[in-house]
């Protein structure tokens, strides 16, 4: 009897997926934010403006560094919760050693967890780690989060999940962040398995946002629209092409949402902020689900 395509891709990327080990980090940088969660402040269902943005450590195109441009993009996205990938944290020179994760929190009034995917000794005796990886912005309390890693393949960039978990307006709400291996398919494959493992197989109230560095219908990308919903599909006109900014011709950026999610508008930005660009969501979240 012939083996369905799904089960031999799902046997190859499980036992590759065994092989690798999953480590954990993650930094908090604490902030505040205008939106509340008030005892007794509950709804039925809540609507959110979801977002993902690969911010290239705040450069442009033109690879100047331009935090605000940044800042202004979001701003004018009006969005209650941003993926952020590519955030400098104390890193080095191009980006002027700022925490930009928490730089963009106080700019938007925002809170804000970071993942910290690569983690160095500081540039001098004294100062702060160099870290680079995730970040989620969020105008929500943030109740709890968690970086986990990512299997990679030899020396490649380690890759992380950016997870936390929202309180809106008495709603549960799970919002993952990620950024998966540029060249390497089967290894993104083996990282989107892991994500599927990590939030379960069939998640509720969960917002998955990511740069996933592939197109709609590889098998990496089908691994994880198996389980989400892509918004992209639901409710996006056009191409939704995200990259490069100047000129996109692929859509490699994507909003997933758990299948009890309502989608209701997909929208990429033209914006050169970044060397891609962001892409937002509007979504209903049920309290209940059934």
């Amino acid at each position: 009897m012939s083996v369905p395509q799904r089960t031999k891709r799902w046997g190859r990327v499980l036992a590759l997926t065994g092989m690798l080990v999953s480590m954990a980090a993650a930094t908090l940088t604490p902030t505040a934010a205008n939106a509340s969660d008030k005892p007794g402040d509950v709804a039925r269902e809540v609507s959110l403006r979801v977002a993902t943005f690969n911010i290239h450590h705040g450069a442009g195109p033109d690879d100047v560094l331009d935090l605000e441009h940044v800042a202004k993009v979001i701003e004018t996205m009006r969005a209650d919760v941003v993926g952020l990938q590519e955030v400098d944290r104390h890193w080095g020179e191009r980006s002027d050693f700022v925490d930009q994760a928490a730089w963009l929190a106080d700019r938007l009034d925002m809170r804000v967890v970071y993942g910290a995917n690569l983690d160095l000794d500081p540039a001098e005796p004294g100062q702060e780690r160099r870290q680079y990886g995730t970040a989620i912005l969020s105008r929500y309390p943030i109740t709890s989060w968690s970086n986990t890693y990512l299997p990679k393949f030899d020396d490649h960039e380690q890759r992380g999940l950016l997870v936390a978990n929202l309180r809106v307006r008495g709603v549960p709400v799970r919002f993952a962040n990620t950024h998966l291996q540029h060249n390497d398919n089967l290894e993104r494959e083996v990282q989107a398995a892991k994500i599927v493992e990590l939030l379960g197989d069939n998640p509720t109230r969960t917002i998955l946002t990511g740069d996933l560095n592939a197109v709609p219908g590889t098998p990496e990308i089908s691994i994880l629209t198996d389980v989400f919903n892509d918004t992209w599909e639901l409710a996006g006109e056009g191409d939704g092409y995200t990259y490069p900014a100047e000129n996109p011709d692929r859509r490699i950026d994507y909003v997933l949402t758990s299948r009890d999610i309502d989608v209701h508008h997909a929208e990429v930005v033209n914006a050169d902020a970044s060397d891609h660009r962001p892409y937002f969501a509007d979504i209903t979240i049920k309290r209940f689900v059934k």
